[in-house]
């Protein structure tokens, strides 16, 4: 295994999150719930799930399709997710 990998991805996913809006739905729902433990396990395993995921498929991408086409459809998936939040944050619940 490459630790210096392990140690660059584990230094650039701390770093990205810190501030981000997974952080802060985390402490939106533990601030409302008022239950720290139930929130980090759910986050910590979601965020498990979905690294693994993005791991797996971008290793699959990369083989057949150009860095710059996966580049890109990461950031329109992620300025989709925002659009959604920001409408989901503003349309009152019932």
């Amino acid at each position: 295994m490459d630790w210096r990998l392990v140690l660059s991805t584990f230094g650039l996913l701390f770093l990205a999150e810190l501030g981000d809006k997974t952080q802060l739905a985390v402490f939106a729902l533990a601030a409302r719930h008022r239950a720290p433990w139930p929130v980090f396990l759910g986050a910590a395993l979601a965020l498990s799930c979905v690294s693994l995921i993005g791991a797996f498929l971008g290793g699959i991408l990369g083989c057949y399709l150009p860095t710059k086409y996966v580049q890109l459809g990461a950031g329109l998936l992620f300025i989709g997710v925002g659009i959604f939040m920001i409408v989901k944050a503003l349309i009152p619940q019932v």
